[in-house]
């Protein structure tokens, strides 16, 4: 379309010329004494229009002359970055193929052009620096070349040479936080970390590297920070999430010292998660972990973690598995006679609603035993005594039938409930 447009703007001006010089008998004198000159003022047009269009293509003539030492420096610098660019590419793919020594070599020749190159010359010479550095560092790391590899990596990661290449340097840092990862010195990692900056400092790859950071160094509770952080950014699969997140959560569970650390991570979790029986669980056995070790009183009021524990399992009891729900029981039953009144009738009425569950049945018959209704829970006992296969709980239940009949003087029961107590 352009060319049409082109085509009929040359005709319409030949046109005009036509009409305005074909008839034209206008002359041009010139008078330069004692001479005078007369000129057709067509040729005088033309001779114009040809003096101008001359000095135009002079003026560029000499312009270009004038511009040569410039593009020819263009030229070389050009030719130049073509050249270190290449080896840079060069290098990375050796070090993508495995090919380290080649790699090695590549980074090398391309580390020398850099360095007898001014900086303001090459445009990307900052990034080049940094990606030539790191893929020689690279390279040493696979050959086991420690001290070549610090080296190249000091160089990338020095701030006055990657001044132009922030995203080089911090990506140099994050490889080399990787590297004493894998070498498990955590406070090397740590110090690569930190020279982050505060941006570079929440991205993914950054905040796995704190996560497998918080793992060396056994601090769950950072450790289950940085597994939420990439929850909320969704790096992971659901599945792997909830998986990864349980499995700190109860790490970090495990290392609590006092009640107040318990409430901590429990609170620390989404009321979703609270609702979770296996986590309660996993508190309970913390909890029952410190009582042992003196870290914990059982006398006195019932903790408000404990107790919040002790409601999550039970609103999840239907959800446990046989054995886990034998569990839940042997966890809660040291605290009943700390919970309220109103857990009596909560276990008398799903025991009644699950006759046969052997748990509620122990259960609900130590409940009775604590509040002094000794002939429920002698009835109750003696059933639990006689299904639970779990040995502890068997114990515990022949233990407190041999209590009740010492309390009501039955000397041989009490023996025979010592005697099977001691054969569970």
């Amino acid at each position: 379309m352009k060319g049409v447009f082109g085509l009929l703007f040359v005709a319409a001006l030949a046109v005009v010329a036509a009409l305005f010089m074909g008839n034209n008998p206008a002359t041009v004198s010139v008078f330069w004494p004692p001479w005078r000159v007369d000129v057709s003022l067509n040729l005088v047009l033309l001779v114009a229009v040809a003096a101008f269009v001359v000095g135009h293509l002079a003026l560029r003539g000499i312009a270009a002359l004038r511009e040569l030492p410039r593009r020819a420096s263009r030229w070389r610098a050009l030719q130049h970055e073509r050249a270190t660019v290449g080896l840079v590419l060069q290098a990375w793919a050796h070090q993508l193929g495995g090919r380290f020594v080649r790699a090695q070599s590549a980074a090398r020749e391309a580390i020398a052009r850099l360095q007898n190159t001014d900086r303001q010359s090459l445009p990307q010479a900052d990034a080049l620096w940094v990606l030539a550095h790191l893929t020689a560092a690279e390279s040493a790391q696979q050959l086991g070349q420690r001290e070549q590899r610090d080296a190249w990596l000091a160089a990338a990661v020095d701030p006055a040479r990657a001044a132009g290449a922030p995203e080089a340097r911090e990506g140099a840092l994050l490889r080399a936080a990787e590297w004493a990862l894998e070498a498990r010195d955590a406070e090397q990692a740590a110090r690569w970390l930190g020279e982050l900056p505060q941006g570079a400092a929440r991205r993914i790859q950054a905040v796995r590297l704190r996560l497998r950071l918080a793992q060396l160094r056994r601090d769950s509770r950072a450790a289950l920070d940085m597994a939420r952080l990439l929850a909320k950014h969704r790096a992971f699969s659901p599945e792997a999430m909830r998986t990864v997140l349980r499995g700190l959560w109860i790490e970090a569970l495990r290392d609590a010292r006092d009640e107040q650390a318990l409430s901590a991570i429990w609170h620390s979790a989404t009321a979703r998660e609270r609702r979770d029986p296996a986590r309660a669980l996993a508190l309970l056995a913390q909890a029952e972990r410190l009582v042992a070790q003196g870290q914990l009183q059982r006398d006195g009021a019932l903790p408000p973690v404990v107790g919040e524990a002790i409601r999550a399992a039970w609103n999840g009891y239907a959800e446990l598995g046989p054995a886990d729900r034998l569990r839940a029981v042997a966890l809660v039953e040291p605290w009943l006679p700390r919970l309220e009144g109103a857990w009596l009738a909560r276990l008398e009425d799903a025991q009644q609603r699950a006759p046969g569950d052997v748990g509620l049945q122990y259960l609900a018959g130590q409940a009775y035993r604590g509040r002094g209704l000794w002939g429920k829970a002698q009835t109750l006992l003696q059933q639990a005594a006689r299904a639970l296969d779990e040995r502890e709980l068997r114990r515990r239940a022949w233990c407190a039938l041999a209590e009740l009949a010492e309390q009501r003087g039955d000397a041989a029961a009490a023996l025979e409930a010592w005697k099977q107590a001691a054969q569970a």
